[in-house]
């Protein structure tokens, strides 16, 4: 599970996961980032998404279940 942030820089919302020095996602909207950096936390495990305000402040933070449920017994 990895985390991410979704915060504005410069005229472009950037959806980067924390232990990466490069941006997963640019956006030209907050919600567009964040919706295609919610999908791409889904397909690699879940994890934490921190949502940035324009004033680079947290305003939310939300679990991302994981993609699928990587036990295959059941119970």
């Amino acid at each position: 599970m990895a985390d991410y942030d979704v915060y504005k820089k410069g005229e472009q919302w950037i959806g980067k996961r924390d232990d990466a020095s490069r941006a997963s996602i640019v956006a030209d909207t907050q919600a567009a980032a964040y919706n295609a950096t919610r999908d791409l936390s889904a397909r690699n495990g879940g994890g934490e998404i921190n949502l940035h305000g324009v004033n680079g402040e947290i305003r939310e933070k939300n679990t991302i279940a994981p993609a699928k449920d990587p036990r295959t017994s059941r119970g």
